[in-house]
């Protein structure tokens, strides 16, 4: 046996890593991201910030610009309180790090894989309800899940990751009322969407909203969000690492996410293209295809795994799913800007008719 079998959690070993494709010189439509970089006008004042930046000194511990920078963005009300991660994924890793021994994570499936990898990296047992047929919750299921399992902490992608839908309003707060524990939506979307749960967090103690920049253009900056009552951030606070919110990231968000318009006129034109590129999509006699309040557009297709392969050796990435999955015989594609959202058409038109 060598030293590693020895030495290593026994479990780790089952688990597969988060797999992230190569994509140099591709065009990359695989992962949610915004199309949009900086904009020429504000390179040079841009460059100029991040030169400026203390790179020999720790960054600020906890700060209070940045936060200030987010709450005018995303209009965030004074009374909640907000805690930074680096990225979304530190924070559901903080979150399950709340919990006691044994106690279990809920959410929903299909959904964002790292709800159940967090919860197997720190030794939570988990439990996936199964959407239904049209990828929504079966509410009445779900209250007979959280009655008899007591779940510490439910996570509800709103919209959902990987469907791109989002769920019934009514029967999230029907969740929300009917457990003691935490209720965690993920608002990962929001930008995209026309429905927020922002503003319950001032009726329900038990809710948090998570929310990142990555969707709306700054994916690598790694920079994500939980907002709740002051009193909940501030405990959770405690099981931040010091210094999570590197001196680099902090100077670029408090620069690119002061100017709000272009990220609103930026997200309009993903909503507009995302319209457009759901009829072209739905004309394909192979497809069907599922409605969007992301940024993003689930596609079935019967020759899923063929079509993946070919887009990719077209140097277009899609997001494939593994042939023993429930999303098998899907693609998921990231909506971009016009000119790449056509060149994705053409090499379906090109696929089809050869």
């Amino acid at each position: 046996m060598t030293f590693i079998e020895q030495w290593l959690r026994s479990d780790i070993k089952n688990i597969d890593a988060y797999h992230v494709p190569v994509s140099k010189d591709m065009i990359k439509l695989d992962a949610m991201e915004s199309p949009f970089g900086v904009p020429e006008n504000l390179k040079v004042e841009f460059l100029k910030r991040i030169e400026q930046s203390e790179i020999n000194r720790y960054p600020e511990a906890d700060p209070s610009e940045l936060k200030d920078t987010l709450r005018a963005l995303m209009d965030i009300p004074d009374e909640f309180g907000i805690l930074l991660g680096n990225g979304s994924d530190e924070l559901i890793q903080l979150l399950a790090l709340a919990c006691s021994k044994d106690d279990l994570i809920m959410s929903f499936e299909p959904s964002f894989v790292m709800y159940e990898l967090v919860s197997k990296y720190v030794h939570l047992d988990y439990f996936g309800v199964p959407l239904d047929s049209n990828f929504d919750i079966n509410l009445s299921e779900a209250l007979l899940v959280i009655e008899r399992e007591k779940p510490k902490i439910i996570f509800i992608a709103y919209p959902n990751n990987p469907t791109g839908n989002s769920f019934d309003y009514g029967a999230i707060i029907e969740i929300i009322k009917s457990t003691s524990g935490m209720v965690v939506l993920d608002e990962a979307y929001y930008a995209y969407s026309d429905k927020s749960f922002l503003s319950e967090i001032s009726n329900f103690p038990n809710l948090l909203v998570l929310r990142t920049i990555s969707k709306i253009g700054f994916a690598g900056l790694r920079l994500g969000l939980l907002i709740g009552d002051q009193e909940t951030i501030a405990q959770l606070n405690k099981l931040r690492l010091p210094y999570n919110i590197n001196a680099l990231t902090q100077t670029s968000a408090n620069f690119l996410l002061k100017y709000k318009q272009r990220i609103l006129n930026n997200a309009q034109i993903i909503i507009e293209e995302r319209r457009r590129l759901t009829h072209e999509l739905s004309l394909f006699p192979k497809f069907k295809v599922y409605p969007s309040q992301t940024n993003f557009i689930l596609v079935h297709s019967e020759d899923a795994h063929s079509l993946h392969s070919a887009l990719k050796e077209n140097r277009i990435l899609v997001k494939g799913f593994s042939r023993g999955s429930e999303l098998a015989n899907f693609i998921r594609i990231s909506v971009s800007e016009l000119g790449e959202n056509n060149s994705l058409l053409d090499a379906l038109r090109n696929y089809y008719d050869s």
